[in-house]
């Protein structure tokens, strides 16, 4: 599975990464809205970690997706435990 995730905490990066390869997925996390747009390619599962990112980030990382059948999952926190839950709910 591919995942996208859009947010969080430029320290977090690599954590994030090697959670989602815990769970058998692929992971590109944009924490910064440099190159967002046209690196986002086709995910099956987008994080938005929506208390670390700007809105014009989320809309960019949504509009980038419109269209196609991607799950959008969307967490307050940006925390490990709010990724692993979602992961655990999404990643089947």
């Amino acid at each position: 599975m591919n995942i996208v995730i859009v947010g969080g905490n430029d320290c977090m990066a690599c954590k994030y990464k090697e959670l989602c390869e815990r769970y058998n997925c692929k992971a590109k996390v944009f924490t910064q809205p440099a190159g967002l747009k046209c690196k986002i390619g086709s995910p099956d599962l987008m994080v938005l970690f929506t208390n670390t990112v700007s809105h014009k980030m989320i809309k960019c990382a949504l509009a980038a997706t419109k269209g196609s059948n991607v799950k959008i999952a969307r967490s307050h926190s940006s925390s490990m435990s709010a990724l692993k839950s979602i992961l655990e709910e999404q990643a089947v």
